[in-house]
């Protein structure tokens, strides 16, 4: 019973006298109690839910199982001794792997069973009578053995009644035996269920004939489990593919039919797996990470790929956490007297997946590289850079369109070098690609065998250029993907008919869309590579369909994590056979290690000038700009100063020939002369004639 609470009130109003108040007030009402069935519901409920409780539901429901599945084994076993379910089994499987010469053998070994089955029911028919007659002559024979044992020893001992001594002693050890039976059968008949469900459990337990939710959860180590051709089956039936699962139940040798040899692969292990009739390839490939779960190993770690033989899959399995240890450095970095050969060499770039080096030709191939934002596109680019830097011979013209000093080390190795992310960037990139068409056209021009060294054209970020909405004074775009589009066209003429007078583009760029990257440009590539994406329709933008529905899947490698890893199309690197595309692991090289190695190609040259800028459209002083490329250097050839010419102004001096730098050298007094057998211009000469025609322009105007 709750007390009530007495509170006293005073009235102190000035008009009125104090009078106290007694006001008594009861307790509130005590919350109503929680019902005892409730209560009892909750515990329940934490009972269930307890991990203890749910391992030992498991525990007792995967006992009961394997007693379950040891009588299904058993009687399957029983069912193939006692039938030709076995042969049957065998000859499908063989049928369904269209090995019809086993399937032949097994039919006829069928065969034979059936007929030595039929021999022996056909004995069963007279056996009983053949037993009656054998038990009746055993019978007479052993009685009448016995008698005469019996009169042998009757003699022997001179009593007549030993005559049944034998007899009367099978009879005791038959009642002994009996006895026997009796005081064991009881005993049998009860523990004989115990010891068959017993022996049952044991094959069941040996066999893990349970489902999986009922197994004990597995630890597994950081370097999971070894891939064994059970593994692989294993993973394949539970992948959820209907007829893949079904034709390898009816296999008799359970699936290892399909399975080649599991072979070590780098960093892993390779198989190749023929699938029965009635499963596509892509029905696997589809299921990657599935497959990849099956196999204890993460998504990245597991690769497919079509070879060239028909319904075949081939897997290759990562050692687990191998993909995320780094690759050593590159062979640019350890050995400083590498140098390169364009048209012969590849470009040392990283190690595919089996930890064999990965090296690219790049001779004549237009090049693209793509994937998300910051995942080692510009160090992938630069690498192949670096390494073809190393053959004098090469010439670069060069946009960073995003301008943080990735390129800055091919300052005095690039012919024109332009850095920065504006729009007023981008009309310098164009009009520097616009510079080499005309340079590829003059080289057209040339007369037929005329040997060209190789030009590359590097625009990285290139989506900058596509994306920008500048025009010029004719109103026609920079960017975009029409027909005058500037840039766009630009590209698109060096990839139509540069490859063959060595004009080549190599292109970086993020995230493609059909905004930034159009799909006449991504085309035209012949060596296409992309870092990680985000959807399928990217990495089939990047690379092209054949290398997707091939097995290409960039959109699968982990942004942040995978970083460096490329998958590449092209015919300049060895791709396994049947294969459209190859994964490779690049070398990472540093702002410091690339410096040290484009310091090592400026001392194979003897001076370049890099532009910053590109000057168009302008009256031009001809030997002050000869002067300007002939830059440090005391003598260059005059092929070379022609082409430093026309990279530094392509309108006015695109179209000069041998003829006009030696008139206009001629008529300066700077003529060309030769060095070790070759027409060189002199520094010396030219910048003596331009402070001369300085002097003669001051003397004029004092005039």
């Amino acid at each position: 019973m709750s007390e009530n609470v007495v509170h006293l009130h005073k009235n102190t109003t000035p008009a009125a006298p104090t009078v106290t108040t007694l006001t008594v007030v009861p307790d509130p009402a005590p919350s109503s109690p929680v019902p005892l069935w409730v209560r009892s519901g909750r515990a329940v409920k934490t009972a269930v839910t307890h991990e203890r409780t749910k391992t030992t539901a498991r525990t007792v429901a995967r006992h009961s199982l394997y007693v379950m599945g040891g009588a299904r084994i058993v009687a399957r076993r029983t069912w193939d001794g006692r039938t030709a379910a076995r042969y049957e089994r065998m000859l499908r499987a063989a049928e369904a792997a269209g090995n019809y010469e086993a399937a032949a053998e097994w039919e006829e070994r069928g065969q034979r069973y059936r007929e030595a089955r039929h021999r022996r029911r056909m004995d069963l028919l007279h056996s009983p009578l053949d037993a009656a007659k054998g038990a009746l002559v055993g019978t007479g024979m052993g009685i009448g053995g016995l008698v005469a044992l019996g009169v042998v020893l009757a003699i022997a001992n001179k009593d007549v009644t030993d005559v049944v001594t034998p007899i009367m002693a099978v009879i005791k050890a038959i009642d002994l035996l009996i006895t026997i039976v009796q005081v064991a059968w009881g005993p049998a008949v009860t523990l004989g269920p115990f010891l068959a469900l017993l022996a049952l459990w044991a094959v069941g337990s040996k066999q893990q004939a349970a489902p999986a939710w009922a197994m004990p959860a597995t630890v597994r180590n950081d370097e999971g489990e070894p891939i064994t051709p059970s593994i692989v089956v294993k993973a394949l039936r539970d992948l959820g593919v209907p007829a893949l699962r079904n034709a390898i139940k009816e296999m008799g040798d359970a699936g290892a039919s399909m399975l080649g040899p599991i072979r070590i692969a780098g960093c892993g292990v390779e198989v190749d797996v023929t699938l029965p009739s009635g499963v596509a390839t892509n029905e696997v490939q589809g299921k990657r990470r599935k497959l990849a779960e099956n196999l204890t190993r993460h998504e990245h770690e597991v690769f497919v790929t079509i070879p060239q033989a028909a319904r075949t899959v081939r897997l290759w399995v990562a050692d687990s956490g191998a993909l995320d240890e780094p690759i050593g450095p590159s062979p640019l970095v350890t050995d400083e007297t590498m140098t390169a050969d364009y048209a012969k060499g590849r470009a040392p770039w990283g190690q595919d997946l089996r930890g064999d080096a990965a090296s690219l030709s790049l001779y004549q191939r237009h090049l693209l590289i793509t994937g998300l934002s910051n995942q080692g596109k510009t160090v992938a680019l630069r690498s192949l850079a670096l390494w073809v830097a190393l053959d004098r011979s090469v010439q670069f013209l060069m946009g960073d369109l995003k301008g943080v000093g990735d390129w800055a080390m091919f300052d005095g190795l690039a012919a024109t070098l332009i850095q920065g992310p504006t729009d007023e960037h981008v009309m310098q990139v164009t009009q520097m690609v616009e510079g080499a068409v005309e340079e590829m056209n003059r080289r057209i021009q040339a007369p037929p065998g005329t040997t060209f060294p190789p030009l590359i054209v590097v625009v990285d970020e290139a989506q900058v250029a596509f994306m920008c909405p500048a025009v010029d004074e004719d109103k026609r775009p920079y960017g975009g993907s029409k027909a005058t589009s500037r840039y766009f066209m630009a590209v698109r003429k060096i990839h139509n008919q540069g490859r063959a007078v060595n004009v080549l583009m190599w292109q970086g760029t993020q995230d493609p869309t059909d905004q930034n990257l159009p799909k006449l440009v991504r085309e035209g590539a012949h060596t296409r590579a992309s870092l990680a994406l985000g959807t399928e329709q990217q990495a089939r933008m990047a690379l092209g369909d054949k290398a997707v529905d091939g097995g290409a899947a960039p959109n699968m490698l982990r942004p942040g994590l995978d970083k460096g890893t490329l998958v590449v199309a092209s015919d300049g690197i060895k791709v396994p056979v049947g294969q459209a595309s190859i994964t490779v692991r690049t070398h990472y090289i540093d702002d410091d290690a690339a410096t040290a190695i484009t310091d090592r190609a400026k001392a194979l040259r003897d001076g370049v000038t890099t532009l910053h800028a590109v000057e168009r459209g302008e009256d031009r002083d001809p030997l002050a700009d000869i002067l300007t490329v002939l830059g440090d250097a005391s003598r260059v050839l005059t092929a070379d100063v022609l082409k430093r010419l026309t990279t530094l102004n392509a309108d006015a001096y695109g179209r000069w020939t041998p003829g006009d730098l030696k008139r206009v050298l001629e008529d300066a007094g700077a003529e060309p002369y030769k060095s070790d057998g070759r027409m060189v211009v002199g520094r010396d000469r030219v910048a003596r004639a331009l402070a001369n025609q300085s002097d003669q322009g001051s003397a004029s105007a004092d005039g």
